[in-house]
């Protein structure tokens, strides 16, 4: 008999569509793809999300990823950045961008930018990684972009330098590239370089079909999850979220739980029938992880009398969370005590029992062999 639906049932669901429950993916570029954005505004959450969905490699190997462009970052969605598949960057801003425009157009006027103002930068940005280049380096910091910026007349300070920037990427024009290098040390920045130069190669998809695949990639990704789910996420506008459901609805498999449509994958939907893996999995996932983040109502996952535990003041900075068969049952914090680096686990109710402190502390050891490798 198939397993009966419950909100943990749901959640094993969705660590098994996010490769969290054991296999996961083999590269990088497989993991950030099949996931089509993952957030990523702090680097090292992000770098930890790619190593817990893909076994056995190093944050080394995701920042190389980075380097050689088979996965970049930028602001796809929400005003936040996220690692993509590189040749999935252009169109996903395609259908976003304008959007995220429309709701910075206010702070722009309080800075006085222009759309004349973005295109200058624009220009000078262009000049600046071309001589850059010529002198051997592969893109500019955001430091030389700002003086580069204020030796054109174009003030950079508060915020305006930022948003500057960040709509030349939200524009395609630019985009993250390598790891910037420091004193011979790898830092946590990355250089900006001309998004056509760094993509040559890039998928074209119209609005009505952008947004039909990226609700399908969400749901074969994230599902169980529902069309408001998705429209959160995206931003895109519920109306059209639900014209991308008709289009793809025959791809995919309604699933009734609580009054409310969740929607998942053909192939996760066969998981209910053998029984869903993971009850007694334990996990160590990083702050902003796509399993909770992900999705409008985080209430099946993470009981919402916890919920300011996991973000203090609803501040929009999520704390590391240790999820348990499904469920966000605490929180977790690096310690340090004097040159020793290591993981302490924050239950939200007690302590947590000996099997489940000997597979946090497996997962802690993992994560510490993870980020030095």
């Amino acid at each position: 008999m198939p397993a009966p639906v419950t909100p943990r049932v749901l959640g094993r669901l969705r660590l098994a569509s996010q490769g969290l429950l054991g296999g996961g993916f083999s590269t990088v570029p497989q993991a950030v793809r099949w996931m089509t954005a993952l957030q990523a505004q702090d680097l090292g959450s992000a770098l930890w999300a790619v190593g817990q969905r893909v076994p056995g490699i190093a944050a080394s190997d995701v920042r190389a990823a980075l380097d050689a462009g088979t996965v970049v970052r930028s602001w796809p969605m929400r005003g936040t950045l996220h690692l993509l598949a590189p040749e999935d960057l252009r169109w996903i801003l395609g259908i976003t961008s304008g959007r995220l425009m429309n709701a910075v157009a206010g702070r722009h006027r309080e800075l006085s930018i222009s759309p004349d103002d973005i295109a200058h930068c624009r220009d000078i940005a262009f000049k600046t990684t071309e001589v850059l280049k010529a002198e051997g380096a592969p893109g500019a910091t955001r430091e030389q972009l700002f003086q580069a910026f204020e030796e054109a007349g174009q003030p950079t300070k508060a915020q305006r330098g930022i948003h500057l920037l960040g709509s030349l990427c939200q524009r395609a024009w630019l985009v993250q590239g390598p790891m910037a290098v420091s004193n011979g040390k790898i830092g946590v920045q990355q250089l900006f370089v001309p998004l056509d130069e760094w993509i040559p190669e890039s998928r074209d998809l119209g609005r009505e079909e952008g947004i039909a695949e990226l609700l399908f990639r969400y749901v074969r990704s994230r599902g169980p999850a529902t069309v408001k789910d998705f429209s959160w996420w995206s931003q895109i506008p519920l109306t059209e979220a639900r014209a991308a459901l008709d289009a793809v609805r025959d791809r995919l498999i309604e699933l009734q739980f609580g009054g409310a449509g969740y929607w998942l994958s053909p192939e996760s939907a066969a998981i209910l029938d053998d029984g869903v893996p993971g009850s007694r999995s334990l996990l160590a996932l990083p702050g902003f992880d796509e399993y909770l983040l992900g999705y409008q109502d985080r209430s099946l996952v993470l009981d919402p009398e916890f919920a300011e535990l996991v973000v203090p003041g609803k501040n929009g900075v999520f704390k590391r969370i240790i999820v348990s068969g499904g469920e966000v049952i605490g929180t977790w914090t690096r310690t340090v005590s004097g040159k020793t680096i290591g993981v302490g686990p924050e239950p939200f109710a007690g302590t947590l029992g000996p099997a489940a402190e000997r597979s946090f502390q497996a997962q802690g050891r993992a994560y510490l062999k993870f980020m030095t490798g």
